[in-house]
């Protein structure tokens, strides 16, 4: 996301830890973004189609969503296919980000229209390094302007 496109960050993630750890290592990276963080799956769809606490406020575009899978509320599968189930929101990159490995689960993820699927280690250091990692790539990754 070059410096000449403002993209809004949405990271819905429900551990604040990983919240917190995946916020601070995509500044390491150089991503200026904003980064909006919501902690279920409910309230980023209720952000997207500017329903309950979020109706009226109109949505932010372009928008990147980093979606996490195991969530209370609505998990990552309901709120991907809501997603890619609107004109409105099915070209938003969504990037799944979650600890599980399971190859049906990530089958699935990419069964729903996923764009990119990146497990999240369990070991500090290591879960650091992906998301650094994932930063640099997302600092070139060009999104619709118009979603």
């Amino acid at each position: 996301m070059s410096m000449h496109q403002a993209v809004t960050i949405l990271l819905v993630e429900d551990d604040p830890g990983h919240a917190r750890l995946i916020e601070k290592n995509l500044r390491r990276a150089g991503l200026s973004n904003e980064i909006l963080h919501l902690d279920n799956g409910q309230k980023a769809i209720d952000f997207l189609f500017n329903e309950g606490e979020y109706a009226g406020n109109g949505t932010r575009v372009p928008l990147l969503i980093l979606l996490d899978l195991n969530m209370p509320v609505l998990d990552g599968y309901q709120v991907l296919a809501r997603i890619r189930g609107d004109e409105r929101t099915k070209r938003i990159p969504v990037v799944m980000l979650t600890t599980t490995e399971n190859p049906q689960e990530i089958s699935r993820c990419y069964s729903l229209g996923c764009n990119i699927y990146v497990t999240k280690p369990v070991e500090y250091e290591s879960f650091s390094r992906a998301i650094l990692n994932l930063g640099l790539f997302l600092s070139i990754v060009k999104v619709p302007e118009e979603v």
